[in-house]
C-alpha cells in the first residue's frame, strides 16, 4: 500500500468505494464512483456504429463518383480525332423495329484502315436504318452503303471541326462534374440528416463531410485530366 493511503476498496465492483487519506493527523474520506465497464463498452459500440453509418454513405458516394468518371471516359472515346476507331460509334443508336438499339449490338464494327471503318449489320434488312442513324449522329460522318456492308471514311479534321470537337469534350467533362457534385450533395445531405437525428455525433459528421469533399475534389481533378488529354488528341494534326 502506498504511503499516505490507508484502507481498501469496499463494496461490490460497480458500487462507489472510499479511499481514506492522511493529512497530518487528520483522516479524510472521499467517495469516488468506480468506472462502469459496461457503459464504456456501450459507448464504444455506439461510436463504432456511428462510424460505420458514415462509412456506408461515403463508400456509396465514392462508388457513384467513380461511375461518373467511367462514363466520361467512355463518352470521350466517341469523339473523333482524325483516325479510325471502333469506339467512335459507341454512342450511335439505331431505331431497330421501333426499339432504340446501340449499333454495337446489331452490327460487327471493324477498322479496315487508319482512315476507314466498316459496319456489317447482322440483319441486312435494317442496313438502311443503320445508314440513317450514322448520318444523323453528331459525328459528321458520311457512310457508304453497298447493300450488304457500310464503309465509313474518316476524313481529317478541319479547323472548324476541331473546335466543335473541343466544345464537345468540355461539355462531356462538365456533365461528368455535375454528376459528381450531385453525388456529393446527396452524401452531404445524408450525413447532416444523421447528425440532426442524433444518429451520429458532430465529430463523425465533420469527418464524413471532409471525406466527401476530398472524393469530390479528386474526381473533378481526374475528369479535368481526362478532358485535357482528349483535347490534346483532337488538336494533334
Amino acid at each position: 500500500m502506498c504511503a499516505g493511503y490507508a484502507g481498501a476498496f469496499t463494496g461490490p465492483l460497480n458500487a462507489p468505494f472510499t479511499i481514506r487519506t492522511t493529512n497530518g493527523s487528520t483522516f479524510q474520506t472521499t467517495s469516488i464512483q468506480q468506472f462502469d465497464i459496461k457503459s464504456i463498452r456501450a459507448e464504444k459500440t455506439i461510436l463504432q456504429m456511428a462510424n460505420e453509418e458514415v462509412e456506408l454513405v461515403t463508400d456509396d458516394a465514392r462508388e457513384r463518383m467513380q461511375k461518373s468518371i467511367e462514363s466520361v471516359k467512355k463518352n470521350l472515346t466517341t469523339i473523333r480525332t482524325g483516325r479510325a476507331s471502333t469506339s467512335m460509334l459507341d454512342r450511335v443508336v439505331v431505331d431497330y423495329y421501333g426499339a432504340p438499339t446501340p449499333l454495337s449490338q446489331m452490327a460487327s464494327i471493324a477498322v479496315s484502315s487508319a482512315q476507314q471503318l466498316t459496319v456489317d449489320p447482322y440483319d441486312k434488312s435494317v442496313i438502311g436504318d443503320v445508314e440513317r442513324a450514322l448520318m444523323e449522329s453528331d459525328l459528321g460522318l458520311t457512310p457508304n452503303n453497298d447493300g450488304t456492308m457500310i464503309r465509313i471514311n474518316i476524313p481529317g479534321l478541319t479547323e472548324d471541326r476541331r473546335k466543335e470537337m473541343l466544345k464537345l469534350c468540355k461539355s462531356i467533362g462538365e456533365d461528368g462534374k455535375v454528376a459528381v457534385r450531385n453525388v456529393r450533395r446527396d452524401g452531404v445531405d445524408a450525413i447532416k440528416k444523421m447528425e440532426k437525428n442524433s444518429e451520429i455525433g458532430k465529430d463523425e459528421s465533420l469527418d464524413g463531410l471532409d471525406e466527401m469533399q476530398k472524393f469530390t475534389d479528386d474526381s473533378v481533378k481526374e475528369i479535368d485530366s481526362l478532358v485535357s488529354a482528349k483535347e490534346g488528341e483532337v488538336m494533334k494534326v
